[in-house]
């Protein structure tokens, strides 16, 4: 498993075939983005934090609860965070398995699993001004 944290974009198809995964049925890619409004508000811009430590900790174990669940044999998890404009990346989730059924499993439940349990806070930035992400404000803020 490779679970990365990183403020650079990330190119999807590059980082899969990066990795050979020997036996593989299937491959299941899902790439989140930034969107351009929220609750009926523009949005301009998404600044995400975390701690390092814990969301690493907390990525690592998404993904091997996903990969023993659903039987993958690999899983790779990009997520960016800082300041990132409409449009741009957030996320990669890609994932291998013997066969489709188990990697499209594997690939959801990552991604259901990153909305809620990952550490990351959201800030969304709008022509009104800043709003955090309700739920998501770090300690200290808000």
């Amino acid at each position: 498993m490779i679970v990365r944290l990183q403020t650079e974009d990330f190119d999807a198809e590059r980082e899969a075939q990066a990795l050979e995964v020997k036996g593989a049925g299937a491959r299941v890619s899902f790439v989140g983005t930034v969107r351009d409004s929220a609750q009926g508000r523009a949005i301009t811009a998404l600044e995400i934090e975390h701690y390092p430590e814990m969301t690493r900790a907390e990525l690592a174990r998404i993904g091997a609860s996903a990969q023993a669940r659903h039987d993958l044999q690999e899983v790779l998890i990009i997520h960016r965070y800082g300041h990132l404009a409409c449009h741009e990346r957030i996320v990669l989730v890609t994932v291998w398995s013997a066969h489709r059924a188990e990697a499209f499993a594997g690939c959801q439940a990552i991604v259901d699993a990153l909305k809620t349990r990952a550490p990351f806070w959201k800030k969304e930035i709008s022509p009104e001004g800043a709003m955090w992400v309700p739920g998501q404000t770090p300690q200290g803020l808000g």
